[in-house]
């Protein structure tokens, strides 16, 4: 399935948005983590504003940062989004409240639970009425959002903007399943190139579980294991490289293969 790539937005540890993070990824410019700063959701009104948690806060970031670079209007796209555990705040105070004798969850934390609270607030914020898909992967959540992406393409004449994003969950939680940071990944998508296009990807599945590419950079390395939603980053460091190369992302099953080719 060929897609082409438009615009991209990034957000994490020590990756301060796209631009910013193309001389680190480069390996031009020395990775120094910091904790990820996550700008205010202006994007919203302000009574949505003051009810989002941090993964609705980097999606939103990162999707905006996308479009911007793809200098393409949002509420024109359909989105995929995907995290390996959405709002892992609110999940955790929602536990604690049904911990307690009076279990009463607070209707905004009920309302921020469901998966596709961040598809809701993108619709809200870039005023789009297209179509919507929220996903979840586990680890390979980035590859499962890319892949939907892609298939999605194949019949859709509309751009697709892919969300990925993930968020730390608070302890006990955390000793279960750990995430060291916030991070988000936004790409343009369309079914045909355009006068936007920076690369075409080449997507395809198969059954077998092949050898993944890794990062050389240890602390980036780190950060890729670290967080779902850093799988990308062996796709991004070949997209900021301007490297035609060949990226084999880990899925649950079966590995996901992606040709890149640049088209200026």
């Amino acid at each position: 399935m060929k897609i082409f790539i438009e615009g991209i937005g990034l957000l994490g540890p020590g990756l301060a948005g796209w631009n910013a993070s193309i001389p680190i990824l480069m390996n031009t410019d020395t990775y120094v983590y910091s904790p990820t700063i996550i700008p205010p959701p202006e994007m919203l009104p302000p009574a949505e504003r003051r009810r989002v948690g941090a993964p609705v806060k980097v999606a939103l970031a990162v999707g905006k940062e996308a479009f911007a670079n793809a200098d393409r209007d949002m509420s024109l796209a359909a989105t995929v989004l995907s995290s390996s555990g959405g709002d892992g705040d609110n999940v955790h105070a929602i536990c604690e409240t049904l911990a307690t004798s009076e279990r009463e969850v607070s209707p905004t934390r009920f309302h921020n639970s469901v998966h596709n609270a961040a598809a809701g607030y993108w619709g809200i914020a870039a005023k789009s009425h297209e179509a919507s898909t929220s996903l979840c992967c586990y680890d390979a959540s980035f590859a499962a959002g890319l892949l939907e992406t892609a298939a999605q393409l194949q019949t859709e004449t509309v751009p697709v903007a892919l969300i990925v994003y993930d968020q730390p969950y608070p302890e006990p939680l955390a000793t279960v399943r750990p995430i060291s940071d916030n991070f988000g990944v936004a790409m343009i998508l369309t079914s045909q190139p355009t006068t936007r296009s920076m690369a075409a990807l080449e997507v395809k599945y198969i059954a077998e579980n092949m050898q993944i590419n890794v990062m050389q950079n240890r602390a980036l390395e780190s950060l890729r294991q670290s967080i779902p939603a850093a799988r990308c980053l062996p796709l991004l460091e070949m997209l900021a490289k301007k490297k035609p190369s060949t990226i084999v992302l880990d899925y649950l099953a079966g590995s996901l293969i992606v040709d890149i080719e640049f088209l200026k």
